[in-house]
């Protein structure tokens, strides 16, 4: 009989391309392009990373996304790369040459997701169901092409998940004495600091903030205040006031998971605006730990609440709309405080918290900057000056949310009486850029003041 040594036998399994242990034989089946994301599953504002493996040194590739709307709708990204010498691409090291974004951008096959040519007019991503995630589909393609070329090869494919909700997170639905809202409550037994939530003119019930916000251990209220179809009508008008948000503010404090006294609010758009009046309210201000502003008003050019307890339509100011060329339409005019009646403007003298105001320099529909000035101008008169801290992005919008999703710079405002698309403005690299940064320094502040 004749015995085969034992490094013959190795070669040969070797030469079949197993892997043994942490080493890889060298043979001359190449192994196939690999795609990796990591971690499969994450939180919205966290990290991924995307590497190709096993590809020929210095080829063109293109790695693309694809992700489908709640609603149907495709939206994708790509970007042009070539792999490094040793046969591999990194997103968080090597620069995009070309596609949706250009340079070393990591999460830019996200936060560069836009409509899928062919598709429909005034789109803007926004979470509905926050119970399940986003699930982007990521592809790595042959050569520098574009998603929506017909003979594109596929050499490896994978997918992300991205939640809003971390697990363990409890989502509660509050339609307690009128108010329509959702409580997101962090794991575990409480109880936490908390955070009344508070969007704008849109209208609805916008959870997705609340949801990141408990996932990263605060309580937190959506609150719908216009627009929705359990509200009083008509959907147009602000049919709720002071005695509306004041009661929601006293539905976290009275809350056993919830610090009564370690409570702020967050608003954007017409939610500052909301946000400046209850923290500027004798009844109230004193229990409110800090606040949140972003691209919003310090006054109206109608009251929150009339004495028949509505407000006038969202339509009669249409003196100040201001289109564009496309027939866009820009609110910014709308909210310039030397358009406020004096009346409703809001005490900004009156508040005793800290006030973080997050400002975009390419919105197209708010007086952001002014607004911002008039608050500081404002406080600093009345000795408070310390209370103010300003965060300014150059080329970001109006909409500045959670980060790595991305911007669109107009959407479809409404249909009905009349179709009409608002401007938001944003340029997609520096609004993703600061959506990112502001997100942090919001967590920061957050921390400081509801936590310290």
């Amino acid at each position: 009989m004749k015995m085969i040594p034992c490094f013959s036998l190795t070669r040969k399994l070797a030469s079949l391309n197993f892997p043994m242990g942490p080493v890889r034989w060298r043979s001359s089946c190449k192994p196939a392009p690999l795609l990796t994301v990591a971690p499969v599953r994450v939180l919205m504002d966290e990290q991924t990373s995307i590497k190709g493996h096993f590809l020929p040194p210095h080829c063109p590739v293109t790695v693309c996304s694809r992700l489908q709307s709640e609603d149907g709708d495709l939206w994708e990204a790509f970007a042009n790369y070539y792999t490094n010498s040793d046969g591999t691409v990194n997103l968080a090291r090597d620069h995009s040459v070309g596609g949706s974004y250009l340079g070393c951008e990591p999460m830019g096959l996200f936060w560069g997701l836009q409509p899928a040519p062919g598709g429909r007019e005034g789109l803007r991503l926004r979470k509905k169901n926050v119970a399940h995630p986003y699930t982007v589909h990521i592809s790595l393609l042959e050569g520098h092409v574009s998603p929506s070329e017909v003979h594109n090869t596929k050499l490896a494919v994978a997918t992300n998940e991205r939640w809003y909700m971390a697990p363990g997170v409890r989502r509660i639905d509050i339609r307690h004495n009128g108010l329509v809202g959702t409580l997101f409550l962090p794991p575990g037994p409480g109880p936490f600091p908390a955070i009344l939530d508070l969007w704008g003119m849109g209208g609805g019930l916008v959870e997705y903030r609340s949801a990141l916000l408990a996932s990263r251990g605060y309580a937190s209220l959506a609150l719908a205040y216009i627009g929705h179809k359990e509200l009083p009508g008509p959907h147009n008008r602000i049919n709720v006031g002071y005695s509306y948000f004041k009661s929601a503010f006293r539905l976290l404090q009275d809350h056993h998971h919830v610090c009564a006294d370690r409570i702020g609010i967050i608003g954007l758009s017409y939610g500052v605006y909301v946000t400046l009046e209850l923290a500027t309210q004798s009844d109230l201000k004193d229990f409110i730990s800090c606040l949140i502003c972003i691209n919003g008003p310090m006054g109206s050019t109608s009251r929150l609440s009339a004495p028949d307890g509505r407000t006038e339509q969202l339509e009669s100011e249409k003196k100040h709309w201001k289109y564009d060329d496309q027939g866009y339409v820009s609110f910014k005019d709308v909210f310039l405080p030397d358009n406020f009646f004096s009346d409703y403007i809001v005490k900004i003298e009156n508040i005793t918290c800290p006030l973080l105001y997050i400002l975009g320099e390419d919105d197209l529909s708010m007086s952001s900057l002014e607004n911002a000035n008039l608050i500081e101008k404002t406080l600093r008169a009345a000795g408070k000056s310390e209370l103010f801290t300003r965060l300014s992005y150059p080329g970001a919008g109006h909409l500045i949310e959670p980060p790595h999703m991305p911007t669109s710079r107009m959407s479809l405002w409404s249909i009905k009486p009349q179709k009409f698309i608002a401007l938001w403005g944003g340029q997609l690299a520096p609004h993703a850029a600061a959506q990112e940064d502001a997100w942090k320094k919001i967590l920061d502040f957050l921390e400081r003041n509801l936590r310290g």
